[in-house]
């Protein structure tokens, strides 16, 4: 492994972990496809550069946890550095490599992370017990079905929820200027969870339904959300970006059911300036 890949994947490895300080809870109410948006689409141009490099800053509002009905604007930011078709290191995907990788599709492991919660974030999650930073090993595959993105993947939490997350989706891409430097990307998602994953963030245990005064509850695993997101990309000149999204999701099941949860719709939306290396 040369030089020149040591010093920069160390370099996106740093800002990537500087930058997951800053970031408000995980998952966020962003459809999962929105944070690898358009990758699978450009091995339809021919062979990628050797390295391909994103970064900026950015402004997102999100819950305060999930199922809150309250909402914080946090700084964000636009890390992405990716060598060939193999390798990335990215805010959105975490560190990964694409295993198998074509003309419209990739497939691969990565290690993204989950923020988790903190008993700070609300007045209603204070007497609920803190569930820590985690990092998430998942598989992932995307495969592009003109004129549809079809992804998914499949993360395991290591230490904090503790559980099992699945996620399938879909999204179109739509030019939005002739010459492509102006695209929209509109697709739904669904998710997944085991019970542990369920129990860490939707469940009240007696303890702490003593210490709450929510009522006790016991989350079983199954479907947590559907929603719906888009995400735009806006290329001005060479090397500048804006990047948009929005995502709403609906919670379902034991995530509408518990006691924690304040409303069944969770948003978020980002707006990120990037410069393209």
């Amino acid at each position: 492994m040369d030089s020149v890949f040591k010093q920069r994947f160390l370099v996106g490895l740093v800002a990537l972990f500087t930058a997951s300080l800053s970031q408000a809870q995980t998952p966020s109410p962003l459809m999962d496809w929105q944070y690898s948006t358009g990758q699978v689409l450009t091995s339809l141009e021919g062979p990628p550069p050797e390295w391909r490099e994103v970064v900026g800053p950015g402004v997102s509002e999100q819950p305060t946890f999930m199922g809150s009905n309250r909402y914080r604007t946090e700084p964000s930011a636009i890390i992405d550095i990716r060598y060939k078709d193999e390798f990335f290191v990215s805010d959105g995907e975490g560190i990964g490599w694409n295993i198998l990788s074509g003309p419209g599709y990739r497939a691969g492991i990565a290690v993204g992370y989950d923020i988790g919660r903190n008993t700070h974030d609300d007045p209603r999650v204070r007497d609920l017990p803190n569930i820590a930073f985690a990092p998430e090993p998942k598989v992932f595959a995307q495969y592009f079905l003109f004129p549809v993105v079809l992804t998914a993947d499949l993360k395991k939490g290591i230490g904090g929820n503790n559980g099992i997350q699945g996620d399938v989706g879909a999204y179109i891409p739509l030019p939005l200027k002739a010459d492509k430097s102006w695209l929209l990307f509109v697709g739904p998602s669904l998710t997944m969870a085991d019970g542990r994953y369920m129990n860490s963030y939707f469940g009240v245990s007696e303890f702490s339904s003593t210490q709450s005064g929510l009522r006790q509850f016991t989350a079983n695993g199954g479907f947590t959300d559907a929603g719906i997101g888009a995400s735009t990309i806006y290329l001005m000149g060479a090397h500048w970006l804006v990047e948009g999204d929005f995502g709403w999701r609906r919670l379902l099941g034991d995530a509408a059911r518990s006691p924690i949860t304040e409303t069944k719709n969770q948003m978020a939306a980002d707006v990120n300036i990037g410069y393209r290396f």
